[in-house]
């Protein structure tokens, strides 16, 4: 009897599908998900004694932070999550609220969540919104300024190219023909003071003084318009531009603060000028 032969021909042998996208990413969150937390102290709290929802915002971040998640990854399904994490949905969507709020996190049509660019504009933009909301304090503002602005002014008069420079000194001097508009002065100062964050090659501190410079705008636009200030503020931007084309951050850094003074003296004048309105 002729004998049958038992191997099977590969055409025939199934091929091994690839896993899904989302099996993946299910798979890397459960394996992230069954690591012990780190246990660090916060204002004296252990981190078991956090929220549920704080522990997986927590963790979710640090995945980000570690390049587990990058920009553009997706996460998996919030069911996924939930058996990942252990946590149900209500939490779970309170902790990727409060992700997204941080600008970590964005909802995709289809409800996925992904990575956001973590653009600084971004990130900061909790901050400016806090900002907005709080009552103004012109001390307060000053005082945040001084910490934020000198050293981008420090740091552009370092790090500044020389199209910069030239770019900087332009929009000082170009404020000359402006001393009767105020309107247009107000157009240039925004470029003069974006020119300075340029120049300072830090895209955080660039951010945080976007932000800053923003507060308080409507105040700004009655100092702009009493008689002198626009004057003194383009004869300031001169001296710092001057100083920074000559990179020379001490000079630079003295003659911004100046500036900032006269800035916070000038809109505390229009705040009494309002009030008395």
């Amino acid at each position: 009897m002729a004998r049958v032969s038992t191997k099977v021909k590969p055409e025939l042998i199934p091929k091994r599908q690839a896993p899904l996208e989302s099996d993946l990413a299910f798979s890397n969150l459960f394996a992230q998900a069954r690591k012990p937390a780190p246990k660090t102290e916060t204002a004296g709290v252990n981190s078991e004694r956090r929220s549920i929802s704080e522990q997986v915002a927590h963790r979710i971040l640090s995945m980000v932070k570690s390049g587990n998640l990058r920009t553009g990854d997706r996460l998996p399904t919030e069911q996924q999550m939930g058996i990942a994490f252990g946590i149900s949905r209500p939490a779970l969507r309170e902790a990727l609220k409060a992700l997204s709020l941080m600008g970590i996190l964005e909802s995709r049509q289809g409800g996925r969540y992904s990575v956001t660019d973590l653009s600084p504009s971004r990130l900061i933009a909790p901050f400016n919104v806090m900002l907005s909301t709080n009552d103004f304090d012109v001390n307060e503002h000053f005082e945040a300024r001084l910490v934020v602005d000198i050293e981008l002014v420090r740091l552009c008069a370092l790090r500044a190219s020389a199209e910069q420079r030239e770019r900087i000194m332009k929009h000082a001097v170009d404020g000359r023909a402006f001393f009767q508009d105020s309107v247009g002065f107000r157009l240039l100062d925004i470029e003069f003071h974006q020119a300075l964050n340029d120049g300072a090659d830090n895209r955080m501190l660039s951010a945080m003084a976007q932000g800053l410079y923003d507060v308080g705008l409507d105040v700004r636009r009655v100092a702009s318009e009493m008689k002198g200030n626009i004057k003194k503020s383009v004869i300031q931007h001169i001296e710092i531009a001057e100083a920074i084309a000559n990179r020379d951050p001490v000079k630079a850094t003295k003659a911004y603060r100046r500036h900032l003074e006269h800035v916070r003296d000038t809109t505390l004048a229009a705040m009494r000028k309002v009030d008395q309105n």
